[in-house]
């Protein structure tokens, strides 16, 4: 059922849900290209906790055909300017497991610093695996004009 229309049926559900509830953030990534419109990606601020603490957990796929293209730490800068903005946040944190380059690579280019190395973090794939965890605060992009405006000057750059 992983993989299943069912299975995403009830992901759909508690994304709704928790976007309702303001536990959550969900966005879905689309990309125009050839006159048509396809979903390549999903952001998803989750976890979040209010009071004095006003933080939350992102995370995130994408499409492997456009890996790469910079889809994804676009819409990663989006989703975190609104949850620091409008959503109210102050702190987001991003784990991910330590082979996964291409996510790290992610965080690494929009500025997210490495905090710690989680043991045994999350149970996936019928085992606990370690992550490396990352973090940002607002106070940190807000001089730049928000975490969009420094990864477009980082993109910029390199060109």
């Amino acid at each position: 059922m992983t993989n299943s229309p069912a299975a995403f049926r009830l992901v759909h559900a508690d994304q709704r849900r928790s976007a309702r509830t303001g536990d959550g953030m969900p966005f879905a990534v689309c990309l125009r290209e050839d006159g048509r419109e396809r979903l390549v990606g999903h952001v998803n601020v989750g976890s979040i906790v209010r009071r004095a603490f006003c933080s939350g957990y992102v995370g995130y796929w994408v499409d492997s055909r456009v890996a790469g293209r910079g889809v994804i730490p676009t819409a990663v800068a989006l989703a975190v300017d609104h949850a620091f903005g409008p959503g109210g946040l102050h702190r987001i944190e991003v784990n991910i497991r330590p082979e996964n380059t291409p996510s790290r690579r992610v965080v690494e280019k929009l500025g997210f610093r490495e905090e710690a190395y989680h043991v045994r973090y999350m149970h996936i794939d019928g085992a606990w695996r370690d992550h490396i965890g990352y973090a940002m605060t607002g106070e940190e992009v807000a001089a730049e004009g928000g975490l969009l405006a420094r990864w477009h000057r980082v993109r910029d750059s390199r060109h």
